[in-house]
């Protein structure tokens, strides 16, 4: 054998979906984002992800679950947990105590919200006060449009779901940033620092209304109230957040990228989303979870650190007259997550080797958390090697990638909520440029890989 055919069958080459794949296969990637990019233009917040998770559902002949529920073979079923996060599931004909196949993703974003008592007035201006949610650099977030989003809840229970600045006719927000000729002092200070919360206020008024005080307060509420019918008390019980105004667009020349708010992780829960409708006539009982408040921590009873997944699968069980420690113990889930995607702008962060490249393929993370592994599932080999097979089978283009240099820093996700379930878990998603950004990249062609990689889970 000569020496170039032993290296080609011997040495690992990481390649590009462009080199792999045929015509047909791109441009069923590009079709697959066009959709995806309306879900992201539609879902903005958990709230709205998961409303527009249901239509989609609901299309494809899911209907809604009740706790305590009998359940067939053939099912399709779901339950919307609070507004916040949305479980999607399928009964199979094997059974169940051989396990669930589960995706989970979440559906929250880095953002900044309004405080309880937000609205005030000072010098010409009205602003309302936020408190950011999640991992944000803040100097992004400054003298950009920006949109307020949320919900309502008026003295008398009733609720109004509020939307300013998607609209073309609507105005947008802002945040104040300081002119560069005053900014001296700012540009000796550490970027992380530079910029307080506290300084993240929301521009949203300068008209006066009368003579009196706070005229320009007053102003501002008397448009809400003719718009919402709310007045400023309603603050205290409302759930408001501002995100950026604009809407999913192609990135480059060659339109094979697509910048956004939100693709941390809405990438990754649109594919699975989409596979567990496109895959509901599996053989296994299939589950899809979209969460709230990964960005941070998991916590409350929206998040995976709830207990609501484990009773779910336990319902589950116990209808279909199974074990639920047998059927959790046999269960297999990708926690769908993105990674970071390799950028020669900043390469002393990353390990090119072990980093994750652009338009390569979904994304297949053994562990993630920080320096030492603190933090991470760090999924067994042997489930690994399933998944690889399951991709194997389907011709799933996928890499290994981790986060980034492994003293530089980390992150971590859902995983290791789920695998305390005695579930195997393993990360799986797609490399993002600029994560966290107000607007993040992604490749097409990856995110359609990761489509069919959560297609080969459920089907495997």
């Amino acid at each position: 054998m000569e020496t170039k055919e032993l290296k080609e069958q011997l040495f690992y080459k990481k390649q590009s979906v462009y080199e792999r794949a045929d015509e047909k296969a791109i441009d069923a990637a590009y079709d697959f984002a066009v959709d995806y990019m309306k879900y992201l233009d539609d879902a903005k917040t958990e709230r709205e992800a998961v409303d527009a998770a249901i239509i989609i559902a609901e299309a494809a002949g899911f209907k809604p679950y009740t706790l305590g529920q009998s359940l067939s073979v053939g099912d399709k079923l779901y339950y919307n947990n609070r507004g916040k996060n949305l479980f999607l599931f399928t009964i199979g004909s094997e059974n169940l105590e051989n396990g669930i196949r589960i995706s989970a993703a979440h559906i929250d974003s880095p953002r900044i919200d309004i405080k309880p008592v937000p609205l005030y007035e000072d010098e010409g201006m009205s602003f309302l006060k936020t408190h950011y949610y999640g991992g944000i650099r803040k100097y992004q977030w400054l003298a950009i449009p920006l949109a307020l989003h949320g919900v309502v809840i008026k003295a008398d229970g009733t609720s109004v779901n509020v939307v300013i600045g998607e609209d073309d006719n609507d105005p947008v927000l802002y945040i104040n940033d300081l002119l560069p000729h005053l900014a001296a002092n700012y540009n000796t200070k550490p970027l992380g620092s530079a910029i307080e919360g506290e300084k993240l206020n929301i521009l949203v008024g300068s008209r006066p209304l009368g003579d009196e005080d706070n005229a320009i307060k007053l102003n501002t509420m008397k448009i809400l109230n003719e718009k919402y019918g709310i007045v400023e008390e309603d603050f205290l019980t409302a759930e408001l957040s501002i995100v950026p105004a604009q809407k999913a667009r192609d990135v480059g020349l060659d339109r094979s990228l697509i910048g956004a708010y939100g693709h941390d992780d809405r990438v990754c829960a649109y594919p699975a989303l989409k596979a567990i409708i496109d895959s509901a006539d599996s053989q296994h009982t299939l589950m899809c979870i979209l969460a709230d408040k990964e960005e941070t921590g998991s916590d409350g009873n929206t998040g995976m650190q709830s207990d609501f997944m484990m009773d779910l699968i336990d319902e589950i069980s116990i209808a279909r007259g199974a074990n639920p420690r047998i059927v959790r113990a046999n269960s297999k889930c990708l926690s769908a997550d993105v990674s970071a995607a390799y950028d020669p702008n900043f390469a002393e962060v990353f390990e090119k080797k072990n980093s994750a490249l652009l338009s390569c393929g979904v994304v297949l993370t053994k562990y993630t958390g920080s320096r030492g592994k603190g933090g991470t599932n760090d999924a067994h080999a042997e489930f690994i090697g399933f998944v690889r097979r399951a991709m194997a089978e389907y011709g799933v283009i996928w890499q290994a990638g981790e986060l980034g240099r492994v003293d530089v820093g980390g992150g971590g996700t859902v995983a290791k909520y789920i695998s305390m379930h005695n579930i195997d878990v393993v990360d799986l998603g797609v490399p993002v440029i600029a994560m966290h950004a107000p607007f993040e990249v992604i490749s097409k062609v990856d995110l359609y890989e990761a489509y069919r990689a959560f297609c080969a889970f459920c089907k495997f």
